[in-house]
């Protein structure tokens, strides 16, 4: 064919494929406001992105499975999802369009594939919204807003009714507030809208009322005057860090489970995917959500002692650098804390090697763990030098992993990564608390001695991670096809 010929039909090909992609968009975006069903590829969002990201996420999607996975297979799947009659939903496109490729000769078209696939969706329970308020609204705050608000499609699951702060509440302070809601330095705008209501205190985030609330103490507060009740309270201050102390979040009037987005004292520490289903949210009321490095540690660390054993091993965690560190040199109670975090690299100590046994008891006495504080303001790496029972290959323990992020309890929790080239400002904006970088791994002739190289966004990755424990304490998880 001459090149002329050949340019011409590439250009109609990509023309095809981007309007394909644009009424995918729609199905997505269908799906999600008028039935609540949510579609992700290889669990990678699909809400709010455009043409071009989804296009990447499928040329990813097709070099994670070896086999092409196309942006018309998605539509014929996606149309055929459409139709079905069926209850609130999170459903993995990329796997049901992979089997189907498996599976076409048997079904004989996409309807009759799906239909099977999906028919137990129907047995689920129906659930009931439950309402949410962030205690405190730093970081992680922020970001679990943000999630919510762009989640909350027809509020079937989580419904983020109030924040609670410290401090007077006028037009300037709910202003700043909104600003940082709307504006991020490290994740960038806000896909949504962002207001003030002065009168009744409160943001308006993509047109719903949010109201702030203004507390010194937990005890201060009651939630039904807000027209809140039976609410999970997710705190985000780092200030209740013990049982006693998370209790007091829970006396407020209207509230009802609580959450704590750091390592706790006394309460379940749980990392969402691996010990999740031994804490009943019927019989426990206060939870931990652990570290963001024990999120990204343990989901990989529980994949290798069930495959090959952990006799011992080492964590060293390249952490960026967090708001308890000081800008320019100061005094601070660690010493090396002390320095200007955003010039130095700062060796300091870290417990997620010894929290990792609170979810994965196996692990009790068998991880030493430091931490280097990094000049990057998010983005971090986990290194994790292990002594296996088993013998492995770089080979093996890359298949095994990918096992793991593409099937099984984990395919939320880990992201296998094939990019020769990955950084840590690549990772930024991943759901996922583990990224296996299988480029990086190494292996000790003998097979005994693996070292394993794990990324984390230790801000929204472990963010995701929070909402997963969230909807699942909440009693809200839908219907998931992974």
């Amino acid at each position: 064919m001459p090149i002329k010929e050949t340019y011409e039909s590439e250009l109609a090909f990509q023309a095809d494929r981007r309007r394909a992609t644009v009424e995918f968009i729609k199905i997505v975006s269908d799906l999600w406001y008028d039935k609540s069903i949510e579609l992700v590829i290889f669990r990678n969002q699909l809400i709010d992105r455009n043409v071009s990201q989804i296009l990447n996420l499928h040329e990813y999607a097709g070099e994670f499975v070896q086999k092409p996975i196309s942006v018309f297979d998605s539509v014929e799947i996606a149309q055929a999802i459409k139709t079905l009659d069926i209850p609130p939903a999170k459903l993995d496109i990329g796997k049901l369009t992979y089997e189907y490729h498996l599976e076409e000769k048997k079904y004989g078209n996409a309807m009759a594939f799906v239909a099977n696939k999906l028919k137990a969706a129907n047995e689920n329970e129906a659930i009931t919204p439950k309402d949410v308020v962030l205690y405190g609204f730093g970081r992680i705050g922020r970001l679990v807003a943000r999630e919510l608000m762009t989640r909350t499609g027809k509020g079937s699951q989580l419904r983020l009714r109030a924040i609670v702060t410290r401090g007077k509440i006028d037009a300037t302070i709910l202003e700043k507030r909104a600003a940082l809601l709307r504006n991020d330095s490290v994740h960038g705008d806000f896909s949504g809208t962002v207001s003030i209501d002065v009168k009744k205190e409160a943001l308006i985030i993509n047109g719903t009322t949010v109201r702030i609330i203004s507390a010194n103490q937990p005890e201060d507060i009651d939630y039904t005057k807000y027209d809140i009740d039976n609410a999970l309270i997710i705190d985000n201050t780092g200030v209740f860090r013990d049982k006693e102390a998370l209790s007091r979040l829970k006396s407020s009037k209207g509230a009802d489970k609580v959450l704590l987005t750091a390592p706790g004292k006394g309460v379940p520490n749980i990392v969402y995917g691996v010990n999740h289903l031994e804490n009943n949210p019927d019989e426990i009321d206060i939870f931990s959500a652990a570290s963001c490095t024990t999120n990204a540690i343990t989901p990989i660390l529980k994949a290798i002692e069930d495959t090959y054993g952990v006799k011992s091993g080492h964590l060293e965690t390249i952490h960026a650098y967090t708001n308890d560190q000081n800008l320019v040199d100061n005094f601070h109670k660690k010493y090396r804390r002390g320095r200007a975090a955003a010039l130095n690299m700062v060796i300091t100590e870290t417990g997620a090697g010894a929290a990792v046994s609170k979810a994965l008891p196996s692990f009790a006495g068998k991880l030493t763990s430091n931490a280097i504080r990094v000049p990057v303001p998010n983005g971090s790496l986990a290194i994790l030098n292990l002594e296996l029972e088993a013998s492995a290959s770089v080979d093996s323990m890359n298949a095994t992993l990918k096992k793991y992020a593409l099937e099984g309890d984990l395919v939320e929790q880990i992201k296998y990564e094939m990019s020769d080239e990955l950084v840590s400002s690549d990772i930024i904006g991943s759901s996922a608390p583990s990224i296996y970088d299988s480029k990086a791994t190494i292996v000790r002739k003998d097979g005994k001695n693996a070292v394993l190289y794990i990324w984390y966004d230790n801000e929204y990755g472990y963010s995701h991670q929070v909402i997963r424990l969230a909807k699942y304490i909440a009693k809200v998880r839908r219907f998931t096809y992974y």
